[in-house]
């Protein structure tokens, strides 16, 4: 993904803070990577209900957290309160983000074969962010059903004046075998690229199935990849309702009528919300922890990301009730702008380029907390024995899996990433992860309080032992693409 550095002129305030790290008087050394501290600081995380109070707060109290909404807003000023209370030093990093405004959204089948008089049929869908409007009275055009890119350019002549259609189903299979991320990649690509090549060809409006494993008809929201001069009506339906246009559309012709009526506003003004636990002897060096404050609109995202967030939140109340001190910077963010556009990490990245050298490692988690089993990391292979001792303070809570990759292009991290800054991910049980994602159904109760408890295990075992190793780890090497 690029990152764009457009809306950054107001921004440049965190190389100043790595700068002002520097001359931080020294603290007291803490035990280091003494495998002893390790057991202390994951036993302490397995006793911890901090998370679960914070995901509580962020998605009972505040609710949904879109980008420039009221819940974005509040959700920044409730997590900057929390970590001031933990006595970490509070950066509030501006950003400007899109500001996308959900309207009504309604679908409704008119025209088929075989249709009864006086009947139609409602379709459940919801608007894709980013999606252009119909008009107020919407729109009424025929449904052209399509199940892959290649039957797309096949039939490209087709396709103008149409409501497009792609019905790719979502791999379950590869879901409960434990490739949940690749299936949902897989079925995202038509959600991100789908509309906007549509429009490209001429049609009037955009569907797609619902990425997500969930048969409960269910809409599953996401961004639409819509460009600004091209912003066609689109919406995400239930995996039945693409199911049911499949099966009309082999009988005959299927005329939708389509009500969407979004709004896309002008930049709206945010933060990045970031806390620093300055290091004892190298106060220059950064480690990362990190998950993303907004949430989509449709829910208060308490797996994606609110339950991550407070997991990081976490790492500073477990470091600060054993009173730890790294020999690194730790440093907390609450991303600003994942869902749809990564204005946060565009913005971060601007500001610290520079300073790319001095962060040691970052930390994200974005995949829900489900039960962890390890992480996944983008280090050199000869880098890989020195984490030997994590896993082995992590294996007895089932999380001592380290799993190398070249690059995880892990959402907010990845522009880091391509500057050298090596990536860590918890590998986390996603097989019912995305029956939940991006829909009204992600809320609290889904949220396991032991899984959460071993995630904040496992991430904060994972940040210490990053800002004390004594040996380098090296820098990330990203394929040139």
């Amino acid at each position: 993904m690029n990152f764009p550095v457009r809306h950054l002129r107001r921004l440049p305030i965190l190389g100043t803070i790595a700068g002002a790290l520097i001359v931080t008087p020294a603290l007291a050394a803490g035990p280091g990577n003494d495998p002893a501290a390790l057991t202390k600081i994951r036993d302490a995380a397995m006793t911890s209900d901090y998370a679960w109070q914070r995901t509580e707060d962020m998605t009972d109290l505040i609710g949904p957290r879109l980008s420039g909404s009221p819940g974005a807003a509040a959700a920044v000023t409730q997590v900057a309160e929390a970590m001031r209370k933990l006595g970490a030093k509070v950066t509030l990093q501006p950003v400007k983000v899109p500001h996308w405004v959900r309207g009504i959204e309604t679908g409704e089948l008119v025209d088929y074969t075989g249709r009864p008089s006086g009947i139609t049929q409602r379709i459940v869908l919801t608007a894709l962010g980013g999606s252009g409007a119909t008009p107020v009275d919407g729109l009424v055009a025929p449904v052209l059903v399509l199940n892959s890119f290649e039957e797309l350019k096949a039939r490209s002549a087709e396709v103008k004046g149409k409501i497009v259609l792609f019905d790719v189903a979502f791999d379950q299979h590869m879901a409960d075998r434990g490739l949940a991320g690749p299936a949902y990649g897989a079925g995202s690509n038509y959600r991100r690229n789908g509309p906007r090549l549509a429009a490209e060809l001429g049609a009037v409006g955009a569907l797609v199935r619902s990425v997500g494993g969930a048969a409960y008809r269910l809409p599953h929201t996401g961004s639409s990849g819509l460009s600004d001069d091209a912003r066609i009506p689109s919406a995400a339906v239930t995996a039945e309702d693409a199911m049911l246009m499949a099966r009309l559309a082999k009988r005959g012709p299927v005329k939708l009528k389509l009500v969407l009526t979004p709004k896309n506003l002008p930049d709206a003004d945010s933060f990045n919300v970031i806390a620093d636990l300055p290091g004892t002897e190298k106060p220059e060096e950064i480690v990362i922890v990190s998950g993303h404050l907004d949430s989509w609109d449709l829910s208060p995202g308490a797996h994606d990301d609110a339950a991550a967030v407070a997991s990081a939140m976490a790492v500073f109340d477990v470091l600060k009730k054993l009173d730890y001190r790294p020999r690194r910077t730790i440093r907390f963010i609450a991303w600003m702008n994942e869902e749809n556009g990564m204005r946060g990490a565009s913005t971060y990245l601007a500001a610290e380029q520079a300073n790319a050298a001095r962060h040691f490692g970052a930390i994200e988690s974005d995949n829900g907390v489900g039960r962890p089993f390890g992480l996944r990391a983008s280090v050199t292979p000869q880098s890989v024995k020195l984490f030997a001792p994590l896993q082995a303070a992590l294996q007895p809570i089932g999380a001592g899996v380290f799993q190398r990759q070249d690059v995880l292009a892990t959402g907010d991290l990845a522009g880091l990433e391509r500057a050298g800054v090596p990536s860590f991910a918890p590998i986390v049980d996603t097989a019912n992860y995305f029956d939940i994602h991006h829909t009204p159904a992600d809320t609290l109760d889904k949220v396991d309080p032991d899984s959460l408890r071993r995630n904040v295990a496992l991430m904060a075992t994972t940040a210490w032992y990053l800002a004390n190793m004594e040996q380098p780890i090296g820098r990330s090497s990203v394929p040139a693409p």
